[in-house]
């Protein structure tokens, strides 16, 4: 542990230092004097007077350095039987000419744009060639219904859209062109342009003068180099749900991204150039930013493209056919599909057909890691199980084994110990930090390392009031959790009102708005609670207004529709019982933490404010399992 120890612990004493030398593994225009930029504390600044471009740390300097000819992206879609490769120069090449497309229709330094893909290269491409102008990207899952798509459109006024006809979930074709046009119809910002990938499983009407072909626009471009842009201005911004109803945009800036995702590829995911990297995840998420598209490209390592489920696409032996075409050294995704594999294949009898001898890391994250599925992937693919955690907001791990730098004990349930550059403690409820074996809030002490958000896009107020107001010097995570004796992190679930449904972090009071939105609904509830495949998936109690005598399970079914058309399927929501009443405290708080317990099993918490604990007797009938 001693490796682990003098890296953290310089990290914290001496960050500029620390960081200083991790940054010497990007190429920079100008390298950077200031590592650390303290003077608007407590919003800090990495590498503030350094110039560099993203893309061409990705992509260009290691053609220039005589990799062009290895490959850089592989792209496996069994939904559409297809698979292609890209070498780092034929990347580059795409990458290039789609950043003239965009040049040409008026995309400059700091202008936006929105892409809204599905998991084909085009959605790489996309993100790269707008790093390569110094545009900033907001990337929207293609799950995403248009009411999402329209708000943040709205918040991050792009001047182009980047989109494709259609997307294709398992065997179910998704047209992505009606939901594009219903979100600007919505939307009170309209882009310049919106270009549009055919595929050809879809074919999307266009609208003249607004709708470019992705295809002839190709055929036409000139390749445009890079931009120079600084350190700190941003690279993408990336919406993530929040306990308001509202998305907040957080923001990466580029060079602190960059140092921070390069440092951790050798160090925590002991990947190297030339070895293959997979993210089973989607670029609408921030594991799809760092770990698809950026992390692995900045290392100089083959990244992995999967449009296709792990289970289902065809069978449950996907992933391991994927990790044994391709030579996968390391795989990173989340619980929530390995335990679709154990439920579809209990013995993993599937893994008998395939060869794994290069495979030798499953880390996962995203949601907590229970023993159990801990267990079964650990004896089944006899390689470590690496739990590690972390968040939007943080753009990279705040605590795991690092398996290139100091290879530690494992301790099911924990994801093992703060990364280099994250100070991580924990307080009670009044502020007050406790010891090791006490549970309660955790928080990082601040500046954050590089790489991770810088701001909330246009609202430097909201990114203090949501993650910094809380404790001054420190950033709340929003997470529970204690440490043990011996350092060990252990996280045990959010705290505030975000839900985390299979890896996706989805906002309590979004689905809530929605729900309070139907004629019938007088007010209603949405609280996270325990599942056995996804983590958590959603119950809505729903409150009807006075008179309303129809048939409640035809509401139940409305209501479930309607969360499934305006937030779209990734929501989960399956279930609405009708109430009489919600409990609250005399204030009017609704005791969202007290029906979870009840949801859960556990004796729940009930505070002495409770101003109707009848109500909350009587709603265990609906919430306690069986």
């Amino acid at each position: 542990m001693e490796a682990y120890r003098n890296a953290w612990r310089q990290s914290i004493d001496d960050p500029r230092t620390f960081w200083g030398e991790a940054a010497k593994a990007i190429s920079w225009y100008r390298e950077p004097t200031i590592i650390l930029d303290d003077s608007r504390a407590p919003i800090y600044s990495w590498f503030a007077d350094g110039e560099m471009n993203t893309c061409f740390n990705a992509l260009d300097r290691h053609v220039q350095n005589g990799l062009g000819d290895q490959l850089a992206l592989i792209y496996d879609s069994p939904v559409t039987d297809t698979k292609a490769t890209y070498t780092y120069a034929q990347l580059l090449d795409e990458v290039a000419r789609f950043a003239g497309v965009l040049g040409d229709l008026g995309v400059e330094k700091g202008d936006r744009v929105v892409i809204y893909m599905p998991m084909i290269p085009q959605a790489v491409i996309s993100m790269l060639a707008c790093a390569r102008l110094g545009a900033v990207h907001s990337v929207v899952f293609g799950g995403f219904a248009a009411h999402e798509l329209a708000m943040r459109i709205e918040d991050a006024r792009p001047k182009v859209v980047v989109s494709a006809s259609c997307g294709i979930e398992v065997a179910r074709v998704i047209e992505y062109k009606p939901l594009l046009d219903a979100a600007l119809d919505e939307s009170s910002h309209k882009p310049d342009k919106c270009v549009i990938f055919q595929r050809i499983q879809a074919e999307a009407p266009m609208l003249a003068g607004r709708d470019v072909d992705w295809v002839d626009a190709m055929s036409r471009a000139t390749p445009a180099e890079c931009v120079h842009v600084l350190a700190t201005d941003p690279l993408y911004v990336l919406y993530t749900s929040g306990t308001t109803g509202r998305p907040k945009g957080v923001v990466r800036d580029n060079g602190g991204h960059a140092v921070a995702l390069q440092w951790s590829m050798p160090n925590i995911y002991d990947t190297s150039p030339g070895e293959v990297f997979w993210a089973a995840s989607d670029v609408g998420w921030v594991v799809g930013h760092s770990y698809i598209v950026y992390a692995p490209l900045l290392a100089g390592c083959t990244t992995l493209l999967y449009e296709g489920k792990p289970v289902g696409t065809p069978d449950a032996g996907a992933y391991w056919r994927v990790i044994a075409e391709y030579g996968v050294k390391t795989l990173f995704t989340a619980p929530t599909g390995f335990r679709a594999i154990k439920r579809e294949d209990p013995q993993g009898a599937l893994l008998a057909n395939y060869d794994l001898s290069r495979f030798r890391y499953l880390f996962l994250a995203g949601e907590r890691l229970d023993p159990e599925t801990y267990s079964w992937a650990s004896e089944q693919l006899d390689v470590p199980v690496i739990d590690h955690w972390w968040q939007t907001e943080t753009g990279w791990p705040i605590a795991a084994n690092l398996m290139g730098l100091d290879p530690l004990a494992v301790k099911p349930g924990s994801p093992t110990v703060p990364v280099p550059g994250f100070d991580v403690r924990i307080f009670d409820e009044s502020g007050v930090e406790v010891g090791p074996g006490v549970e309660g809030l955790i928080m990082i002490r601040t500046p954050l390392p590089p790489g991770c958000t810088s701001s909330v896009w246009g609202d430097d107020n909201k990114f203090f009031e949501a993650y910094l107001s809380y404790s001054p010097g420190y950033y709340l995570t929003g997470d529970g959790g204690h440490f043990d004796e011996e350092g060990y992190l252990f996280v045990m679930g959010r705290v505030d009102d975000v839900i985390n449904v299979a890896g996706h972090r989805l906002s309590t009071g979004e689905i809530e708005e929605i729900i309070a939105g139907h004629p019938d609904v007088a007010e209603c509830a949405v609280i996270g609670v325990a599942d056995d495949l996804k983590g958590q998936v959603p119950r809505a109690l729903a409150v009807l207004k006075a008179g309303v005598d129809r048939d409640h399970a035809v509401i139940c079914t409305e209501l479930v529709a309607r969360v499934r058309n305006q937030l779209g399927a990734v929501a989960s929501l399956h279930q609405v019982d009708v109430v009489t009443a919600l409990p609250k405290t005399r204030s009017g708080k609704v005791l969202r933490k007290s029906m979870r317990a009840i949801a859960d099993g556990v004796d729940a918490p009930v505070p002495s404010t409770i101003d109707n604990p009848d109500t909350l007797e009587a709603l265990k009938t609906i919430l306690r399992p069986e």
